[in-house]
């Protein structure tokens, strides 16, 4: 089995969609990176690796048992085993992951640039293997609070976050149905559609509001995000926490002005 070893983590817990494991351009200097003493690296399939990095769906058996507790983490002098962690590659991007015990990959992460040439190199004269992945009956599903790839991209790794924001409070929206509540906000997002909103039912305003603010991303989202999520402690919170890495809308612009 092939091993690197001092590998800088970054670890995104929870998250089953690719594109929120931000590569290293896009790290932060108060993420918590941490140092993996030894992993394992596991040339696979195109197929596994899409499975591992965009869900979160039990791991092969065979896979499990080749990594087990063949990983190490380092502080200071101490070193700890870990159960099953190791670094993931099919030849065309890599990903580590970690299942904290568990049999899914909990935490992810992307690696620095010099150890992805490292991986490149390393596997360069190997095969890929699948570990018994039956891929037959896998398809990845995506919604609202999943959001597929082609809606994020390009976007930065504030705005992916703040798309996310947006959508959770588009799905309580959507939850309570309320037809002049639906009308007030597809006005804010779309004013000059009000002399067609108010002869439209719940379904065709929830669809008109969905389809305009589900491409892309702007100071007009971000505006609508904003207002969407007020006097919802949880949310305010998480929009705090990204509005401190970027200058936030048009309107707190000009207040900071």
């Amino acid at each position: 089995m092939l091993y690197l070893h001092d590998v800088w983590v970054n670890w995104f817990e929870g998250e089953e969609n690719g594109y929120n494991v931000c590569y290293f351009h896009e790290w932060r200097k108060d993420d918590g990176i941490e140092l993996l003493d030894q992993v394992p690296l596991v040339y696979i399939t195109e197929r596994l690796y899409q499975y591992i990095e965009n869900d979160m769906h039990d791991l092969p058996q065979m896979l499990l048992d080749a990594i087990y507790k063949r990983a190490y983490t380092r502080k200071g002098q101490d070193r700890s085993v870990v159960e099953y962690a190791c670094v993931v590659t099919d030849g065309n991007d890599i990903m580590a992951f970690d299942t904290i015990g568990y049999r899914i990959p909990i935490r992810k992460s992307r690696l620095i640039p010099r150890q992805e040439q490292l991986v490149y190199e390393m596997i360069e004269k190997s095969k890929p293997q699948s570990f018994g992945f039956d891929d037959e009956h896998y398809q990845k599903e995506y919604h609202m609070l999943s959001m597929s790839p082609d809606l994020v991209f390009g976007l930065t790794r504030r705005e992916r976050q703040l798309k996310q924001l947006l959508m959770m409070g588009l799905d309580q929206l959507r939850t309570s149905n309320n037809l002049e509540e639906l009308r007030y906000w597809l006005t804010e997002w779309n004013p000059k559609k009000y002399p067609f909103i108010r002869f439209m039912d719940e379904d065709e305003v929830w669809q008109a509001l969905y389809d305009g603010v589900k491409f892309g991303w702007s100071d007009a989202h971000e505006e609508l995000c904003e207002k969407l999520i007020k006097g919802q402690p949880f949310l305010e919170k998480m929009w705090e926490m990204e509005s401190q890495y970027g200058e936030g809308t048009s309107k707190q612009k000009s207040k900071n002005q």
